[in-house]
């Protein structure tokens, strides 16, 4: 994924009524999916994409009741704002609401559309770079009719560079923001009908390019929409993966010791190649297990010289780097110690933040446990020690 260095803001349009999904059940992006509201997992991945400074949800002026019942408090969202009688009233409001964040590119994206993956909004972004408008798109597949009024086909259209529209469509900020202006004060266009806002950057002749959209990126419009994208959710299985790591080390003459990143006063130290820190070595293993990439002698074979008294942390963090890249997100990881001594009680809190700080991870998904052996075996005579880990990573769903 690519750092751009710009201030990347979203606005997720939540203002309407969906009249067509059946008003009986409220407006549509509040109902229920399969345990979440539509609005939630639509903004969710504009949240987690790594590139999204923020993310604003404009919404109608009955609705801040349900917008509050969901409960969102992810630290980018901002305090939504009213939209108004149209999708350009709403977008445009939305627009303005965001010049405070002082942003370079905006990305909005309906609020009906649940299924959008980040590597969608990366490709719209990465298209920012050279293009002042984007937008997911694909080919269509299927022959097209146009029929009269009562339903006689009068013609077949040539269907070859047609192309559907979806969303987020990503644009440059103030070239946006002047299109929705000029539509606004232009008493002819405000009367016109924009289904979307590349239609408002064509009207103001920016020409939009087009990015690859993807067939699961749906808009929920009729009921029998909101019925597949539920069958759709049951039959997701997450893609979630559990390592396993275990280390040793040996316990020799010396005065200090690294334990999970905390380097520790004490009348022994661990003996290996590296700075021996047994809990980072186990966590290691445990990380590079949950995508299949070897062990941590594989990818530092203490044959190296460049690995003498390394420090760990390099270790967990090419571990971290190599699971990001494959697609995980970490979840929680967790190490017990089995040692006599030192006593880990007092430097648990410390571990844990060492281990956040390498990773990235929150404090609160890294658990660290410590048991002695019962005087039994190497670890009991205080010969060594031996840690255990666990991690949990979720793999990013493919298109």
């Amino acid at each position: 994924m690519k750092n751009h260095k710009s201030n990347i803001c979203a606005i997720i349009v939540a203002a309407g009524r969906g009249e067509r999904a059946g008003l009986a059940d409220g407006p549509k992006q509040y109902r229920i999916l399969e345990g979440r509201a539509v609005l939630a997992r639509a903004l969710q991945p504009f949240c987690d994409h790594p590139e999204i400074a923020t993310v604003l949800v404009v919404i109608h002026a009955d609705d801040r009741p349900l917008y509050d019942a969901l409960g969102l408090s992810e630290e980018k969202l901002l305090t939504p704002v009213i939209g108004g009688a149209t999708r350009q009233q709403s977008v445009l409001a939305g627009l303005r609401a965001l010049q405070g964040e002082r942003p370079d590119k905006v990305l909005i994206h309906d609020a009906a559309r649940p299924f959008v993956s980040q590597n969608l909004i990366s490709r719209v972004i990465d298209g920012l770079d050279n293009n002042a408008a984007v937008i997911p798109a694909l080919a269509l597949a299927d022959t097209l009719k146009r029929a009269d009024a009562e339903g006689n086909v009068e013609e077949t259209v040539p269907r070859r560079n047609l192309f559907t529209a979806q969303t987020p469509q990503g644009f440059a900020y103030d070239a946006i923001s002047s299109a929705h202006l000029a539509v606004e004060q232009h008493a002819e266009a405000s009367a016109l009908e924009f289904t979307d806002d590349a239609s408002i950057a064509e009207w103001a002749d920016i020409n939009p390019v087009l990015v690859e959209g993807t067939p699961h990126n749906t808009k929920l419009t009729t009921r029998a929409d909101f019925q597949q994208a539920r069958e759709k959710l049951a039959m997701m299985v997450p893609d979630v993966r559990v390592g396993h790591g275990y280390d040793t080390h040996q316990l020799v003459a010396g005065n200090q010791i690294w334990l999970c990143g905390v380097e520790l006063p004490h009348d022994r130290s661990l003996s290996g190649h590296s700075d021996a820190d047994v809990g980072l070595h186990a966590l290691t293993d445990a990380l590079l297990a949950t995508i299949a990439d070897g062990d941590i002698g594989s990818h530092f074979p203490p044959s190296d010289e460049a690995w003498r008294d390394a420090r760990s942390d390099q270790f967990l963090h090419h571990a971290v780097s190599r699971v990001r890249d494959a697609g995980g997100t970490i979840t929680h990881m967790d190490v017990t110690l089995v040692c006599e001594a030192p006593k880990i009680a007092p430097h648990r809190d410390a571990m844990r933040q060492a281990i956040s700080t390498i990773s990235g991870v929150d404090i609160g998904r890294i658990s660290i446990k410590a048991t002695t052996n019962e005087r039994i075996g190497f670890v009991g005579r205080n010969e060594g020690m031996v840690a255990l880990s666990t991690a949990t990573v979720v793999m990013r769903t493919p298109e």
